[in-house]
């Protein structure tokens, strides 16, 4: 399985989802089981354009058609220097057509465990920094004067 001209390291790659998307980078985590590591990643660095489910299941990657590549250059001006299609079980009753559209893709192999901690740190009176009121038995932590619900 090759993406962008870059071949996968040898492995079962069913599961893939999103562990991370912001202006510098869309990452992928690809395993054949999500549920406690996963020992790929696909890191899109500066994706100017992305179409895919959170979560998905057996990508099969191809070249852009040039309608695709076409309409993306329009769209953003030139075409990208890395252009990724797919088709992938996304759960629903047909295949779901992706496309990525970024500045270069990095390929890393590697067992990555999943986090253990909760899925929001900042949990109603669990005394994160940033939750206002007093935890058991400290001073409050917002940083004003002190609110009448205190």
């Amino acid at each position: 399985m090759e993406i962008a001209g870059q071949r996968l390291p040898e492995g079962s790659w069913w599961d893939w989802e999103v562990t991370g998307w912001d202006a510098g980078a869309l990452r992928l985590a690809a395993d054949h089981d999500l549920t406690y590591h996963h020992a790929l990643e696909v890191v899109f660095v500066a994706p100017a354009l992305v179409s895919c489910p959170l979560a998905f299941q057996d990508p099969v990657f191809r070249a852009p058609t040039a309608g695709e590549a076409e309409r993306l250059a329009r769209s953003l001006g030139e075409r990208p220097p890395v252009l990724v299609a797919f088709e992938a079980d996304a759960g629903g009753s047909e295949p779901v057509s992706c496309l990525i559209a970024a500045e270069r893709v990095e390929i890393r192999h590697g067992q990555v465990p999943r986090s253990t901690r909760p899925a929001d740190p900042r949990t109603p009176g669990s005394g994160a920094p940033d939750t206002p009121g007093a935890p058991a038995g400290g001073p409050p932590r917002w940083p004003g004067v002190p609110l009448s619900t205190d």
